[in-house]
């Protein structure tokens, strides 16, 4: 069996996907997004606090997202095979600069994280 740890030790964030990989993952996620399994998944993820792993994930996404507004701001503009390029200069050029934003925003993430179930409980209630 495999821990979340494990599986999250090479984040995907930071693996370079093809122009093909990126449009099966779309494809596979529109199709598993429209289930009802998957939407109750989704249901009661919200109402827990994600596991310290996780948090870092979103922080380590959270730090990309900033390298990224700050250095390419118009990424989500861009073709896919520029985005796969600017992937992989990130990667290699601002590595180091994610990791330290990322273990800076911890606090940040599990704060929202924490604020997210709160309300996600009260409008369950009420």
């Amino acid at each position: 069996m495999i821990t979340f740890k494990e599986l999250y030790s090479n984040l995907d964030e930071f693996k370079v996907l093809s122009k093909g990989q990126r449009k099966k993952i779309g494809i596979r996620m529109k199709r598993q997004a429209q289930s009802s399994a998957f939407k109750t998944k989704v249901a009661k993820s919200k109402l827990k606090v994600a596991s310290p792993e996780k948090i870092k994930v979103k922080a380590a996404k959270l730090a990309k997202q900033s390298v990224l507004n700050k250095f390419y701001p118009k990424y989500n503009e861009m073709p896919v095979a520029q985005k796969v390029k600017i992937d992989q200069i990130i990667a290699a050029k601002y590595g180091g600069m994610i990791n330290k934003i990322a273990m800076k925003s911890v606090k940040v993430v599990k704060a929202k994280e924490i604020e997210k179930v709160r309300v996600a409980r009260d409008n369950k209630d009420a």
